[in-house]
């Protein structure tokens, strides 16, 4: 099922109702959802290489408690933390400032993800080589996440219970 942007986050404690939460596509709700968003983004650092190594291990041990605990909401979170780390670092990498896009969001399409008509800015074409090395460290963890046997078992029930 769709992440459904229209749930009251500010107000939604998705650990006490996990029944509401939503995999979604990609990072949906990663900086939404709590009280995982209060847990996990601390920790959460791209800048360099140093920093992503010791903000996706942070995430991991996260990932692995949240799991360890049949959290799977947490788990969910943390890897789609490990995911943006990854993204924003290339992102980062790829266009100076991190602007991917011309122009402003559209206001019917904020906090969703996509070029929404805008035209996307240049490349750099000498991308930034230790945001590129911090992309990888995250991208390593967030492929290691998804494939983790006990992330699969633990997604797949999620789905099953609650139908998403």
């Amino acid at each position: 099922m769709p992440f459904d942007y229209n749930l009251d986050f500010a107000a939604t404690d998705f650990r006490a109702h996990p029944e509401l939460y939503r995999v979604g596509k990609g990072e949906q709700g990663v900086l939404l959802v709590q009280p995982y968003k209060g847990e996990i983004l601390p920790h959460w650092r791209f800048k360099d290489a140093a920093a992503a190594r010791e903000s996706s291990a942070a995430i991991w041990a996260l990932f692995e408690a949240y799991l360890k605990q049949e959290d799977f909401v947490g788990a969910d979170m943390a890897r789609k933390f490990l995911q943006m780390g990854f993204t924003r670092a290339r992102r980062y990498a790829n266009h100076a400032g991190g602007k991917k896009y011309a122009g402003p969001v559209p206001d019917d399409k904020k906090g969703q993800s996509g070029a929404h008509g805008r035209a996307e800015l240049p490349r750099n074409p000498h991308p930034d080589v230790d945001k590129v090395e911090a992309a990888a460290i995250f991208k390593a963890k967030w492929d290691e996440a998804k494939a983790l046997p006990e992330y699969q078992r633990q997604k797949a029930a999620f789905e099953a219970k609650y139908g998403k």
